[in-house]
C-alpha cells in the first residue's frame, strides 16, 4: 500500500472536486465550497467509544467513532442534522486527528469508525498516514451514506478494512425528493459492488468482532418508501447472500421530515417485520 500515492491522488482531486458523485468541480484548495460546504480542512464534530453501533463493531471496547461535519447527501429526515446540515463541528489538523485515533486505540476501542468521511477523504488519508506511523493497528471502518464515487473508493483500497455503507433507496424519484440525489440508487449499487470487490463478506475474529469486510445498513421508512424489497433483492443477487445486513427500525421524523406527511411518523411493527421477511425471502441470513 503506497499511502503517499493515495494521498497525492486524493489531494489532486480537490482542485476540481469530483470526490463524490456530485462532481461539483470547485477548487476546494482555494477555499471554494460545493454541495458539502467543505474546503480542504478537516472538520470534526465529535469522537469517542460508541456502544450503539452494530454488534460486530462494538465488541468489548466499543467502536472508536469519529463524526465528520457536513455531508454529500441532503436527507431531509437526517437524525444527525446539526452535524450534517448545520455544520456543527470545528476544524482539526491532520496531526490532531491522528492523535485522536491513537487515543481511541489506547482506550480499548475495537476499530476506528470514520462517520460520514466521503467529502473529507484526502485529509483523512493524511491523518491515517501519521497514525499508522504512530502505531495505529485497528481496523479502519468507512461509515458512509452509500453515495460514493467508485474512483474515490479505488483510492481507498488497502486502507479501509471495513466498509459500512447505507443503501437508502431503490427508487430515483424518492432519492431525489428526500436526499437531493436522483442518481442515488445506481450510484449506491456500483459503490456496494466496488466495496465488496475490495473486502468481500464480513469476517469476524474469535470474539465475534469484525476485522474486514462489507456491512450494509438499510433504514426502513414509512409506507415502504425506501423500497426495501428491491434493496435486499439486489444485495442478495448482485452482492452476496452472505452480506451482513442491518435492517434498521429506528426511523423517526427529524429535521424537515414533518414537511412531508408520508414520512412524518415512525414505522409500524408490521412495516419492520415485512422488511425482515423480504430479506429472509431473498436468502439473506446475516441480519442484525
Amino acid at each position: 500500500m503506497d499511502i503517499d500515492e493515495k494521498i497525492r491522488q486524493a489531494d489532486e482531486i480537490l482542485t476540481g472536486c469530483t470526490l463524490c458523485p456530485r462532481r461539483c468541480g470547485v477548487n476546494r484548495k482555494a477555499g471554494e465550497h460545493g454541495f458539502c460546504r467543505t474546503a480542504d480542512k478537516l472538520i470534526v464534530s465529535s469522537w469517542g467509544p460508541h456502544f450503539g453501533e452494530e454488534r460486530p463493531l462494538v465488541g468489548r471496547g466499543g467502536s472508536g467513532t469519529i463524526f465528520f461535519t457536513n455531508c454529500n447527501l441532503g436527507c431531509f429526515f437526517c437524525q444527525n442534522y446539526p452535524v450534517s446540515h448545520l455544520s456543527d463541528g470545528s476544524e482539526m489538523s491532520e496531526d490532531k486527528l491522528a492523535s485522536v485515533m491513537i487515543d481511541l486505540q489506547n482506550m480499548g476501542c475495537e476499530n476506528i469508525n470514520l462517520v460520514t468521511p466521503t467529502h473529507q477523504v484526502p485529509m483523512i488519508l493524511k491523518a491515517l498516514k501519521i497514525a499508522f506511523n504512530c502505531g495505529l493497528r485497528l481496523p479502519v471502518v468507512y461509515n458512509s451514506g452509500g453515495y460514493e464515487s467508485v474512483d474515490t473508493l479505488k483510492i481507498l483500497q488497502g486502507v479501509v478494512d471495513i466498509f459500512m455503507p447505507d443503501f437508502k433507496y431503490a427508487n430515483p424519484r424518492v432519492s431525489e425528493k428526500y436526499s437531493l440525489a436522483k442518481d442515488y440508487p445506481d450510484i449506491a449499487k456500483a459503490a456496494l459492488k466496488e466495496m465488496h470487490r475490495q473486502v468481500s463478506d464480513l469476517l469476524m475474529n474469535e470474539r465475534g468482532v469484525a476485522v474486514r469486510g462489507l456491512l450494509v445498513r438499510h433504514l426502513v421508512m414509512p409506507q415502504g418508501i425506501a423500497g426495501t424489497e428491491e434493496v435486499v433483492r439486489f444485495i442478495a443477487e448482485e452482492i452476496s447472500v452472505n452480506t451482513y445486513l442491518n435492517i434498521m427500525d429506528q426511523y423517526h421524523p427529524c429535521y424537515k421530515a414533518f414537511e412531508y406527511p408520508e414520512i412524518s411518523r415512525r414505522i409500524s411493527e408490521r412495516e419492520y417485520k415485512d422488511a425482515i421477511n423480504y430479506a429472509l425471502k431473498a436468502g439473506i441470513k446475516r441480519i442484525d
